[in-house]
């Protein structure tokens, strides 16, 4: 976990990586309830007899619901001292390269590349990756935007 004391400091670190998040497993009850909450039902999320006879053998999880993991395993990365509150302000280039299938482990490697000023307070800009274990590209890619609003 990096800790910066200040919305100032850590306006130092554009173009750095800053880190990593433990690995998450992306279990059937987890895709089950995201499908729950979202209403979508779609076979090959849900359909655990007929995702076996897939290309992929198994279940696989929404691409949303692994885009969501993102706020919060964001929160194991870095931390921002003085400030307010933060809101997710909402992601950009978003692709979904590989699926996460049911039981797979991902995890969220973030490297910062903007911190500007706006109206609210200051926008995050950082280049997010979901990595899928033992898969050679990220199951997920996006540029992921968080406002920070200073105390």
């Amino acid at each position: 976990m990096r800790r910066f004391k200040s919305i100032d400091e850590l306006g130092t670190a554009v173009g750095q990586e800053l880190g990593e998040s433990s690995w998450v497993t992306v279990s059937q009850e987890m895709i089950d309830q995201f499908a729950q909450a979202t209403g979508d039902f779609q076979w090959i999320h849900v359909d655990r007899a007929r995702a076996a006879k897939s290309q992929y053998g198994t279940t696989i999880a929404h691409g949303f619901l692994t885009l969501s993991l993102m706020a919060r395993l964001r929160d194991e990365i870095y931390d921002v001292e003085r400030v307010a509150w933060r809101i997710n302000y909402g992601c950009d280039k978003v692709r979904f390269l590989a699926p996460v299938p049911s039981g797979g482990r991902v995890r969220l490697r973030l490297w910062l590349n903007e911190v500007e000023p706006s109206r609210q307070g200051v926008r995050v800009v950082c280049a997010a990756n979901i990595e899928l274990e033992g898969a050679p590209r990220p199951a997920c890619v996006a540029d992921h935007i968080v406002l920070l609003v200073p105390e």
